[in-house]
């Protein structure tokens, strides 16, 4: 069985007077999400009011079989229930370990080798734990933040996993995305 966990991302388009009744079919199928085996999480993004409709859900489970067990089970007959709330029929995405970082739909989605994942991480990260740290602890001791390694390592790692998911990676990967797909 794979460890790595895996996540799926749900987007729905929703008809613009269904919502209330979408938020309601919402609130009948987490509980049953939850009580899944291997659930790890749920989050749901929800349109910005006024503006668009679209809601996406993600659902993390601990293996990419017990994601598999939930995508098979009740979920058929809850996803029917919702289907008059949808503008178009529901699109998902499996993704397990680090593969959300690689996605590229110029590339129809394609999830480039472990091993080149891994070389493209190592590189990108590598750089930012050396850097990220030169620069965020004399701001840390100009705010008078005594020095605590493990407070620290806390705001590094954060900010290093806040620099690879929204800045470097998006952009790193478009820079090696022949090497990297190929």
């Amino acid at each position: 069985m794979e460890k790595d966990g895996a996540s799926v991302v749900i987007t729905h388009h929703i008809l613009n007077d269904k919502q209330k009744e979408y938020e309601q079919w919402l609130s009948e199928i987490i509980p049953i999400s939850n009580h899944s085996e291997g659930f790890i999480d749920l989050q749901i993004v929800r349109p910005i009011p006024k503006l668009n409709f679209v809601y996406t859900v993600i659902i993390r489970f601990d293996t990419i079989e017990h994601l598999k067990v939930w995508m098979e089970s009740d979920r058929k007959r809850m996803i029917d229930k919702a289907q008059p709330f949808f503008r178009k029929n529901d699109r998902y995405q499996i993704k397990s370990g680090l593969d959300f970082l690689f996605n590229n739909e110029s590339e129809g989605n394609k999830t480039p080798v472990r091993w080149k994942q891994f070389l493209a991480t190592w590189s990108a990260i590598y750089p930012l734990s050396i850097l990220v740290p030169l620069l965020s602890l004399p701001v840390l001791r100009l705010l008078h933040i005594p020095v605590n390694h493990y407070f620290d390592a806390f705001i590094n790692s954060g900010c290093i996993v806040l620099l690879m998911v929204y800045v470097v990676m998006p952009n790193y990967t478009k820079i090696i995305k022949k090497w990297l797909y190929r």
